[in-house]
Parts: structure tokens; C-alpha cells; sequence
């Protein structure tokens, strides 16, 4: 991929030797989203259609885990997509270390999955982010990409309220 100030970064599908770092990064960042744990995450990589992972010198610093239209996700958020929309790729989690945010690994790990959508004719790229509490890092991050909000959902029993959001493709 690139050599970053950070060191050697290399973008590949995910393995399950990186599952104990995914965990750690996504234990990291939490409260922005679903907990995970071994069990489910071993599921989810059968049930995504992209995950893939960024490394800098071989460590795990950037994650993002997409699903198609069809897959069994019990995600309630993901469900809403299935309802509202026939073809999609859903965006379910992208996750970057804290400690190195904004160093472009984000719209690096976007950029591919842009570039996945198309290629597997998605027509749209799909995600939620958090209003309540809100998530104004994520959502500037996916304003850039064209995301624009179709519903919006209350989760965990009111604890959270989601803006579900829509990005279209040109194929």
C-alpha cells in the first residue's frame, strides 16, 4: 500500500490471527459502538462480505467489517436497510486505533470500500451513526462521502438514537 510517517501500511482481508486486535480496537471505541466478542466476531467474519484490515508494521490499526443485502446479520440496524432497500453493502463498523486518528487511515479503508461497492454492483453504501449520543467525528467523516439520512431509529431501549444513512453509486 503506502509507506506512511507511521510506518509500512499494508491494507488485506482480515485473518483470524488479527481477531484478538480487531477486539482490542473495537473495545476501544465502544461507546460508539455494538460490543464484541470472540463468538460473534468469528460470525460476523463468515457473514461479512468485506473485512478487511489495515496494518502498520504488522499491527492492526484500522478495521471495517460490511455486509451485502441477504446476509443473516441480526443487526437492528442493518434489518432497517434490508426492509427499506434491495441492493446495498452496509457499512457496519469501521474502526481506526485512537491513537493514531486522523492519519487518513479512515478514508483509506472508505476508498476501498467505495471501490468493493462498485465493483459487486451495491448501487449503495449504507452505515449509521450515532445522534444520541452524538458522533460528530463520523458524522462530518461521512458527510465527505455523499452519505445523506433516510431515517433515523432509536437503540438499546431509547439509549441511543441512529441517523440511518444512504451514499449512492454511479455504476
Amino acid at each position: 500500500m503506502t509507506e506512511g510517517k507511521e510506518g509500512n501500511r499494508v491494507m488485506r482481508d482480515a485473518k483470524e490471527e488479527d481477531f484478538s486486535e480487531i477486539l482490542r480496537l473495537n473495545e476501544e471505541s465502544v461507546h460508539f459502538l455494538s460490543p464484541m466478542d470472540m463468538e460473534k466476531l468469528v460470525r460476523l467474519d463468515r457473514e461479512a462480505a468485506f473485512h478487511k484490515v489495515i496494518t502498520i508494521d504488522d499491527k492492526v490499526r484500522c478495521f471495517c467489517l460490511a455486509f451485502r443485502e441477504g446476509a443473516p446479520y441480526e443487526s437492528v440496524n442493518y434489518r432497517w436497510f434490508q426492509d427499506h432497500f434491495d441492493v446495498f453493502l452496509y457499512v457496519d463498523r469501521v474502526v481506526v486505533d485512537q491513537d493514531i486518528q486522523n492519519e487518513g487511515l479512515g478514508k483509506l479503508m472508505y476508498e476501498e470500500v467505495f471501490k468493493f461497492a462498485k465493483a459487486n454492483n451495491a448501487k449503495r453504501v449504507t452505515a449509521e451513526i450515532d445522534v444520541v449520543p452524538e458522533n460528530p467525528v463520523s458524522l462530518k467523516f461521512h458527510d465527505l462521502y455523499g452519505f445523506k439520512e433516510v431515517g433515523r431509529q432509536e437503540v438499546y431501549n431509547g439509549a441511543k438514537v441512529v441517523s440511518l444513512r444512504v451514499a449512492e453509486i454511479d455504476n
